[in-house]
């Protein structure tokens, strides 16, 4: 039990250090150097040999180790995941008024449960670009809140269900006053020493500031914001620095940005970002494009987003017969229409490592009248052809400010994936 707490609070620091994509790529960075990765610029030539090494494309990062043998054809094992959770952005011309607040104009972002953000304490935070080229990280702390209509002035809320407008009802409080006064962008400015006039670009998005928590009988549950797909970013990094150095592969981890929007960014799992790396790094052993083809037909990539437990008060949701649930192992996700990339060598592959870690897993499947989502599996699979499986770890409230999963589920997580990355023959 304590390896399992040590990892929960790693993964609590983790979140709460990652309140945009941004901000989680320069977390992840931080780790790697400390575990003596090396940072490579993508205008740069890359050194080749053996060695662990990392890039970073805006809200996105992939390391890997180049271990001592590989030659031409040495196979890949990645694990894919996604920095990026849905809720607001800033817009452009941000700070607005109505009959005396303050209030500040947010985009949707992704899918999110509206409902779920009213009555929070949240923060901006994400990446603003000054005129002289350079750029700043920031992050405000407690800073606006979507305020619910109170019920005695909407008495039929309770049985008639909250609709929400998300241009007319989904604009923060941040002040009271004249709103000409204010002014979000100067504010976020000054975090960096700054000020307004030399923003002319950001990036900044809206999170939850509420720490995680365990709860429940025993402590079973943990609860936070953006474990879709932090969690997965997390067990991922995790498993990637347990690896020893004796391997007949280059493992891979790639986190990959935009996933709430589709991926077709030049930094999400659509773009060119995982092909480019992966071709660089077999043109530095001199493999021919036939060669890094022969890598990609014996390589394996593994999708790792969180997937749905069934939920105890919506059975009819799920599949009937199907009933993965919070505890009980990571989820292998299957759908006949490829909206998941696994088939079944793939299902084998995730049995062999989950027996290899000692841990059990579960299998979903949507029910036929609820369509799934999708990931980054299909995707990368048909930009690569490397055989890929789609694998997460169950949660409920999806999409919500605020996801919960099994307080043991991250470490069993992780285990499976450590032993995807470093199979024993």
């Amino acid at each position: 039990m304590t390896e399992i707490s040590n990892h929960l609070s790693d993964l609590a620091r983790f979140i709460q250090a990652s309140p945009s994509s941004y901000h989680a790529v320069t977390e992840v960075a931080a780790r790697l150097i400390e575990a003596g990765f090396v940072e490579l610029n993508e205008a740069d030539e890359w050194p080749t040999g053996p060695d662990k090494r990392f890039v970073v494309r805006d809200g996105a990062v992939i390391a890997w180790i180049e271990p001592a043998t590989a030659t031409a054809t040495t196979p890949f094992r990645i694990v894919g995941s996604h920095t990026d959770s849905p809720g607001f952005k800033l817009k452009p011309k941000p700070t607005t008024g109505n009959v005396g607040w303050i209030q500040a104009g947010v985009e949707v972002y992704g899918g999110p449960l509206l409902n779920s953000w009213l009555d929070r304490e949240l923060e901006f935070a994400g990446r603003l670009v000054f005129r002289d080229g350079t750029s700043a990280l920031v992050r405000t702390g407690p800073y606006l809140r979507f305020p619910q209509l109170a019920v005695h002035l909407d008495r039929g809320v309770n049985a008639n269900g909250l609709v929400l407008d998300p241009q007319r009802h989904m604009n923060p409080v941040i002040g009271v006053g004249n709103a000409a006064g204010a002014d979000v962008v100067a504010h976020l400015a000054s975090l960096a020493g700054r000020t307004g006039d030399e923003v002319t670009g950001y990036d900044v998005m809206v999170a939850d500031t509420a720490a995680p928590a365990t709860f429940g009988m025993d402590a079973q549950f943990f609860a936070s914001g953006r474990l879709d797909n932090l969690s997965s970013v997390h067990s991922s990094l995790v498993a990637l620095l347990r690896l020893g150095t004796e391997l007949d592969h280059y493992p891979v981890f790639a986190a990959f940005d935009h996933e709430e929007l589709g991926s077709e960014t030049r930094s999400g799992a659509s773009g060119p970002f995982l092909a480019d790396v992966l071709a660089r790094i077999s043109a530095g052993n001199g493999a021919s494009e036939a060669q890094r083809l022969q890598a990609y037909a014996s390589s394996w990539c593994l999708s790792a987003d969180v997937g749905h437990s069934i939920h105890p008060n919506y059975p009819e949701r799920h599949d009937p017969v199907n009933h993965p649930i919070v505890g009980g192992g990571p989820l292998l996700k299957i759908n006949a229409n490829q909206r998941y990339a696994t088939d079944a060598l793939g299902a084998a592959e995730w049995v062999r490592a989950c027996e290899q870690a000692g841990v059990p897993f579960q299998e979903f499947v949507s029910n036929n009248t609820v369509p799934c989502g999708s990931t980054i599996g299909p995707l990368t699979a048909t930009r690569l052809g490397i055989r890929t499986i789609d694998v997460g770890m169950p949660v409920l409230s999806m999409h919500s400010a605020r996801e919960m999963c099994a307080a043991t589920d991250t470490a069993v997580f992780t285990a499976a994936i450590q032993a995807f990355l470093e199979p024993v023959n």
